[in-house]
């Protein structure tokens, strides 16, 4: 690329990029360097040609991640721009359908105003060593959405273990803001997902400690899938399990599903553990698990996740939003 470059010592180089031609150059390192090597070799920025310093060295990462947060730049932005916010899916008392909770998925807009899917948000995130901050950001912003609108019931947080790096500090941030909002702990229900990804299991038991001891409940997702084995019940003795939408899916007529589900909910029973059954998207299915004993449904048939009105006023909303200066802290870090 005809680029200037110098050897600042046997280990180290130094190129200037102009600002335009930066594109080309991430694409160029991308076809130039295997795998391994982007994976391992250090880079920082600068904006002058002076010797690195501390804010330089702070953004020490490796090319690999580099070239994945040049690709996240739209969601950096979108972030940073407060485009995104949070929609809600009700969950209803199986006896007498009266509403139970509301759970929190995050929607993130990208530069052209479109809604990008959560999962490949996360991903991208997560290639940028960005998902620590994501998570965050969509934990403030369900909390945020839910004050705003006065939602009723028990708030469900989804939250990705894998992102957590300090666990301490991630729940001193959490508690303090829903404290400031005027939340009780108790009404949080913090939603596991991607438990297989989780590379340490005591980690991830250390963490909803965290959680319970601060007063929030813990709720597993997709129990029955093909990676939450029921070995995790018993490692994380969750207040709640949610039995995977496959599950559910015409389990009045598979008697198949039907024997899964009807020793799942028996195992959790015996546990103490309440059971909530997702993906629901007719009455059929819903009578069934009412049958089968299940606590709590959640699906297309009692609502599709949407967003919420703020019914505060502009005075209060602006109160809201900063209760939420720890998350925001937080999630710039």
């Amino acid at each position: 690329m005809q680029l200037p470059a110098k050897q600042e010592s046997s280990h180290c180089i130094s190129c200037e990029v102009e600002y335009s031609a930066i594109s080309g150059f991430i694409t160029s390192l991308n076809g130039a360097l295997e795998v391994k090597e982007l994976e391992n070799t250090k880079v920082t920025t600068s904006q002058t040609q002076d010797v690195p310093g501390i804010d330089e060295m702070g953004r020490m990462t490796t090319l690999a991640i580099l070239i994945y947060r040049f690709q996240a730049k739209w969601l950096i932005e979108s972030v940073e721009k407060e485009r995104y916010e949070t929609w809600y899916q009700p969950i209803v008392n199986a006896r007498d359908k009266s509403l139970f909770a509301n759970e929190g998925l995050f929607r993130i807009r990208d530069d052209h105003d479109a809604i990008v899917p959560p999962s490949l948000a996360f991903k991208l995130a997560e290639q940028s060593d960005l998902l620590f901050s994501l998570d965050l950001v969509a934990r403030r912003s369900a909390v945020e959405c839910a004050a705003k609108a006065k939602l009723n019931g028990k708030l469900f947080i989804n939250f990705n273990p894998s992102s957590i790096y300090d666990p301490s500090y991630c729940l001193r941030a959490t508690a303090a803001s829903i404290n400031e909002i005027g939340m009780k702990p108790e009404d949080v229900v913090f939603e596991v997902t991607e438990t297989h990804r989780a590379n340490d299991l005591n980690q991830l038991k250390g963490i909803l400690a965290f959680y319970r001891n601060a007063g929030f409940q813990v709720a597993l997702d997709d129990i029955g899938s093909g990676w939450s084995g029921l070995n995790l019940l018993q490692s994380l003795r969750p207040d709640y399990v949610k039995i995977d939408m496959e599950l559910v899916r015409n389990v009045h007529i598979d008697e198949y599903k039907q024997n899964i589900v009807t020793n799942l909910i028996k195992i959790a029973k015996t546990n103490h553990i309440e059971v909530i059954a997702e993906g629901i998207e007719c009455e059929e299915e819903a009578q069934w698990l009412t049958m089968a004993d299940a606590d709590y449904l959640q699906g297309y048939f009692y609502g599709k996740p949407q967003p919420m009105k703020p019914k505060l006023t502009e005075e209060d909303a602006q109160k809201v939003e900063s209760s939420l200066k720890p998350l925001d802290k937080a999630a710039h870090v």
